[in-house]
């Protein structure tokens, strides 16, 4: 409840106010299942709505669509109310923008394969060091070629075209062996199999859309759907964590502030951690540390302190216990750890009280106005003014509708040209310059088989034609010697007519001159 330019979050023996100049130190909600975290989480969320601090959460038991919805004016909360001697007290909601990432009924969250970065990348395909570093060659390649990775089709597209030109790029990036962009490809099948696909495109989200107040100054509660989100841990984690670099890389240095720009809460965060190698983790660290000089204030939700790594958990300033139960020497460790980070009050000892706190009851220390730990109170939880169940469909209907102009800038998918487009262009034009050198090698071909079969057939002409002349040639010799025999015959009867007349001795003679002059 926002009261004097605080948040007013719980009442012990004295109230419990986060200050909201001190509200981008950072901060942790812990307890067990069942203790209270959600209703909490609603306290500071709407109080920080309700100061003009716009704010990210994700929803990961569909409960906290409630904070879109006045609360229910019940006895128990009445009592509450007096109890703690609130006045003006007053049911609200909160103005609030619903996301999701597997494309609902919500506004679309996506980002592109190039804002990931091979970095957080790697670490949702759950890639070795060797595969690691072949996918940031990908990367590399593919921004000296100027070759956009959008969506996972760019990135396939892009992986398949290092492996098929690797002896190319060897001496300049390094080698790229088949095995590791098989493994990189197998894994993109995995995350597409729990619903990565939806996740990487465009339009992306613009982090602006999510610094915005209403129309009556208050800041927008920006809920992400995450139900269905949670069941693939990787991916929830994997965007969480490129939401947080991506506000600390893009967002200006602005020093202290009245109260903060913007308020991220990371619930389920033992979901970030686990198996976070070094590297990752430094750079988280690094972020927490830093992005508080940008006016972003980061919450942890989780189960126990002992979730969040001790460099990170250094960083929350800001502490709300509730109950943990202790049945095994490690839940028993992680209590004492979980008492000594408060600033002890006289009046209790904080491991006996964490383990007998009931709901809505918490060890809470904030900052004072010097920045230092207040002592530790046990308190109660305030009531939230909005709903604490899920919104009503008509009041999830009202948010929808006046969230429409988001969801006309983001609701359709848009495939520009990027690697896939450009590569399966190159492929398509190789294609088509190795068909057309195929026709014109089978046309070449064709054109000489059929000067080939020419050739053939004229000289099979040729040979017709010799022969043909020849039996020409013989025709007329024979016609010639037919003529010849048959003059000597016709002289040879006229001879023999005429040696009748002449005598015998006398046609010897003229018949041997005859012939004589015939041979000749």
């Amino acid at each position: 409840m926002l009261l004097d330019n605080k948040l007013w979050v719980a009442q012990g023996e004295n109230p419990c106010y986060l200050l909201l100049n001190q509200a981008n130190r950072h901060g942790l909600i812990a307890g067990a299942s069942g203790t209270g975290k959600t209703v909490t989480l609603k306290v500071l969320a709407e109080g920080f709505s309700h100061a003009g601090v716009p704010v990210f959460m994700a929803d990961v038991k569909g409960d906290i669509t409630g904070m879109c919805q006045a609360g229910e004016d019940t006895e128990n909360i009445q009592k509450r109310v007096e109890k703690f001697g609130i006045e003006n007290w007053s049911l609200t909601g909160c103005p609030c923008r619903f996301w999701d990432m597997l494309e609902g009924s919500d506004i679309p969250v996506r980002v592109t394969i190039s804002e990931m970065g091979p970095t957080l990348l790697s670490r949702l395909l759950g890639l070795t060091e060797v595969q690691e570093g072949v996918l940031n060659i990908v990367f590399r390649i593919a921004d000296d070629k100027q070759l956009l990775l959008i969506d996972l089709k760019d990135l396939r597209a892009m992986l398949n075209y290092v492996a098929e030109h690797a002896k190319e790029f060897e001496t300049t990036y390094g080698k790229v062996s088949s095995q590791s962009t098989g493994a990189i490809l197998r894994a993109l099948i995995s995350i597409e199999d729990e619903g990565a696909g939806m996740f990487f495109g465009e339009p992306a989200l613009e982090l602006s859309d999510w610094f915005a107040c209403d129309e009556n100054g208050q800041g927008y509660v920006n809920v992400l759907n995450a139900a269905k989100l949670v069941q693939s841990p990787q991916v929830y984690a994997m965007f969480l964590l490129w939401m947080l670099s991506e506000l600390f890389e893009t967002l200006p240095e602005v020093g202290d502030m009245d109260k903060p720009k913007f308020v991220f809460f990371f619930d389920e965060a033992h979901l970030l951690f686990n198996g976070m190698p070094k590297e990752l983790l430094d750079k988280m660290v690094q972020v927490v540390k830093l992005i508080r000089s940008k006016g972003v204030g980061v919450y942890f939700i989780t189960q126990s302190p002992s979730d969040i790594p001790d460099e990170v958990l250094a960083q929350l300033s800001n502490r709300i216990q509730h109950g943990l139960r202790a049945y095994t020497p490690a839940e028993q460790k992680a209590v004492r750890a979980a008492a000594e980070s408060f600033r002890e009050n006289p009046a209790f000892k904080s491991e006996d009280v964490i383990l007998e706190l009931g709901t809505g009851e918490a060890l809470v220390s904030f900052l004072d106005e010097e920045g230092r730990p207040s002592i530790v109170e046990n308190a109660k939880v305030l009531p939230p003014q909005c709903l604490m169940a899920a919104a009503s469909d008509d009041a999830m209907q009202a948010a929808r509708t006046a969230q429409q102009p988001l969801m006309d800038k983001y609701g359709t998918a848009v495939d520009r040209e990027s690697a896939f487009e450009v590569i399966q262009g190159q492929a398509d034009a190789a294609a088509a310059e190795q068909e057309q050198a195929a026709e014109e090698a089978a046309a070449q071909e064709a054109a000489e088989k059929e000067a080939a079969a020419a050739a053939k057939e004229a000289e099979k002409e040729a040979e017709r034609a010799a022969k043909e002349a020849a039996k020409m040639e013989q025709w007329q010799e024979k016609e010639r010697q037919k003529v010849q025999n048959q003059v000597i015959k016709d002289v040879s009867r006229a001879a023999t007519s005429m040696l009748g007349q002449f005598g015998k001795e006398a046609g010897k003679q003229l018949l041997r001159g005859l012939f004589g002059g015939l041979k000749k």
